[in-house]
Formats: C-alpha cells, sequence, structure tokens
C-alpha cells in the first residue's frame, strides 16, 4: 500500500461517496476505487460498504481510517515544520474556511501579518459548511481551519476566538425596526429567511429555537449571511443573522439590526489537528486573526 492509497481511502470514508473524491481529486470513479482495492488487498478484507447512496467503511475500514487520518496528519505537518526550518519566514500558511469568512473576519489580520512576514504565501481554499472544513482539514495538507464551533469532532482541536450575537434583520419601515430588542416570542408572526440546516451556525440556530419551542416560518434560504442581509434589505423576509466583527450596523438605511437576547451567541474560532504541532507560521497567523477579531467584535455594537 502506498501514501496515497491511504489518503483516497480516507477522504472516501470521510465523504462516503468515490465520486465525490474523484471530483475532488479531479480523478476518474475507477482510479479512486483502485486505491481501495489495493488497500483490500493488502489487508485481506473488505474495507467498504455499497449503499444506495454512496458507501460507509466496514469495521475492518473504520480501524484502518482512524488510523491512518491520525498517520496522516502527523506526518503532513512535520513535513511541514521540516519545509518552515528549510525555508525559514517564507514558507506558507494554508487556512480552509467559508467564502465569506475572509472578509469579515480575517481582512485586517492578513494585512497585519504580510506586514510582518512578507515572503509568506497565504493560501485559502472554499468550503461550504463547517464540516466540509473538517473533513478538508483532515484528509488535506492545511494548517487550520475557521469554523463555527460545533460538538466535538474525531481528530480535531476546536479552539473558539468570539462569540457573536444574533440580531434580526429588518427593513427601516418594518414594525419591528424601532424596537430595541426583540423576543423570541415575536417570531410566530414573520417569515425567516434560512440558513442551510446542513450549516452548523444554522443547526444551532434552528437547535436553539427548538429547546425555546419557537415555530417559526420560512420559504426563503440562502447559503451565507451576507445573502440573508440583502434579501431582508429587499423585502423578502426577516433574517436571523449574527453580528459579524467590524460591522458597520445601518443607523440612516434601508436595513435596521434588531438584537434578539435570548438566542445564545454564536462561537466562532479555529480548529486544528494538533495545536501542538502547527508550524510556527501557521500559529503566528492564527493568533494574528483571533487578536484583530476580539478587538473589531468589542467595537460592534447593534443598536
Amino acid at each position: 500500500m502506498t501514501l496515497e492509497d491511504l489518503r483516497v481511502f480516507v477522504a472516501v470514508c470521510r465523504a462516503g461517496s468515490l465520486s465525490a473524491v474523484a471530483r475532488e481529486l479531479d480523478r476518474t470513479q475507477s482510479a479512486v476505487s483502485q486505491h481501495v482495492k489495493r488497500l483490500e488487498r493488502e489487508a485481506g478484507v473488505s474495507l467498504l460498504e455499497r449503499r444506495p447512496r454512496g458507501v460507509v467503511p466496514t469495521h475492518a475500514g473504520r480501524v484502518l481510517c482512524d488510523a491512518a487520518s491520525d498517520s496522516i496528519a502527523g506526518l503532513d505537518l512535520a513535513l511541514r515544520r521540516l519545509g518552515d526550518l528549510v525555508n525559514g519566514d517564507s514558507g506558507s500558511v494554508r487556512v480552509t474556511t467559508g467564502g465569506t469568512t475572509v472578509r469579515h473576519f480575517m481582512s485586517e489580520a492578513i494585512v497585519a501579518f504580510r506586514q510582518r512576514y512578507p515572503k509568506v504565501g497565504l493560501e485559502f481554499r472554499t468550503e461550504t459548511s463547517s464540516r466540509d472544513c473538517f473533513d478538508a482539514l483532515t484528509v488535506g495538507n492545511l494548517d487550520l481551519a475557521w469554523v463555527t464551533i460545533g460538538g466535538p469532532v474525531r481528530g480535531i482541536e476546536q479552539r473558539p476566538v468570539v462569540a457573536l450575537p444574533w440580531v434580526l434583520a429588518v427593513r427601516a419601515d418594518d414594525p419591528l425596526a424601532d424596537q430595541a430588542r426583540v423576543h423570541l416570542a415575536e417570531f410566530g408572526d414573520i417569515s425567516l429567511i434560512r440558513l442551510p440546516p446542513n450549516s452548523t451556525s444554522g443547526a444551532r440556530l434552528d437547535a436553539a429555537f427548538a429547546e425555546l419551542g419557537v415555530r417559526t416560518n420560512s420559504d426563503t434560504s440562502v447559503a451565507d449571511w451576507d445573502t440573508a442581509l440583502l434579501l431582508a434589505e429587499l423585502g423578502l423576509g426577516h433574517a436571523v443573522v449574527p453580528v459579524l466583527p467590524g460591522w458597520e450596523v445601518p443607523g440612516d438605511g434601508p436595513l435596521r439590526l434588531v438584537p434578539v437576547p435570548d438566542l445564545p451567541p454564536l462561537p466562532v474560532g479555529w480548529a486544528v489537528r494538533r495545536w501542538d504541532a502547527l508550524t510556527p507560521l501557521a500559529r503566528n497567523f492564527a493568533d494574528t486573526v483571533a487578536r484583530s477579531c476580539t478587538k473589531r467584535a468589542a467595537g460592534t455594537r447593534p443598536e
């Protein structure tokens, strides 16, 4: 078996699909399958079980996947640290995160980091959910993932950076626009623009609604917070969104953000495979972003 066989196998176990991994790696499904078959011949047991909607690892497959994930992560980190030792301050930092994260959470930190380390490359890989970021972090040659903090994830360490309060985005001419705050009991009569249920932030919001016994109406959904704000401004519904660091809260524009104190804040921050194995450059970048977010969040006050 080869290291590439193991990398592909772990990716298949995470994705639950041969075809999805083939698309991700820009290969044919047959080529991906050959990696798995080579491992099965070497191990002498079946590693994957075919299902109508993909594949799942067998018991033997889970054993191999867990061991391979830990080993690959450790080896990748060791190789990155060796590269930094050779290159000094001219290495790279690789980050996976959502499509709008850089603008909302990292813009100032990127400038500060680049001024301090002008020869260091910054690479960003965009994913659509925290779950996808975890998968990319586990099987890819990546240092950091910026995610919505959720429950424990095997092989991943999560570190919250800021907790974001929730607000209700409404048009300036909406009856709720002039309120100092809005309570969940008032949500029954409004139509919400919803975040995807497969997103961590959307799942946390749905869980909070369920725990508090709140039923909401929704006929519009979006993939990110920026689009939710735009649709709320256009009058297509109300959007519950977190207050992002550095947001200029509208005071006289077409949109108002009304605090929702009943909802627990949304924690966001870093996820890594092992904090103690991060390269010095990656650790410095993570710390720079954390300081910037904390400072900007402290200056953001919804009215």
